[in-house]
């Protein structure tokens, strides 16, 4: 069975009104397999399907920046997210 690819979320910009609730800010890299629960779970509930879809072979179209990017659905904050695979 091979190895994974990793799966790399950035935080990108930020659309709201409000500051992240849970304290997250523009800069922030999380890695999903080292850094699970760090990472918001509203942020995380929309990031899982694009994790899946990477990590078994699919693509995701890219936005206007080249990359693929999610927002958190907090409507209030809107965090930005970058995800990339990485593979080693």
């Amino acid at each position: 069975m091979s190895k994974r690819p990793k799966i790399k979320i950035t935080l990108v910009d930020r659309k709201g009104p409000c500051a992240c609730h849970r304290g997250h800010r523009i800069g922030d890299v999380f890695d999903y397999d080292e850094d699970r629960g760090k990472l918001c779970p509203m942020a995380m509930h929309v990031a899982f399907p694009y994790i899946d879809i990477l990590r078994y072979g699919g693509t995701l179209p890219p936005c206007k920046e080249g990359d693929f990017r999610f927002c958190c659905s907090d409507v209030d904050v809107i965090n930005v997210f970058r995800i990339e695979k990485i593979d080693d």
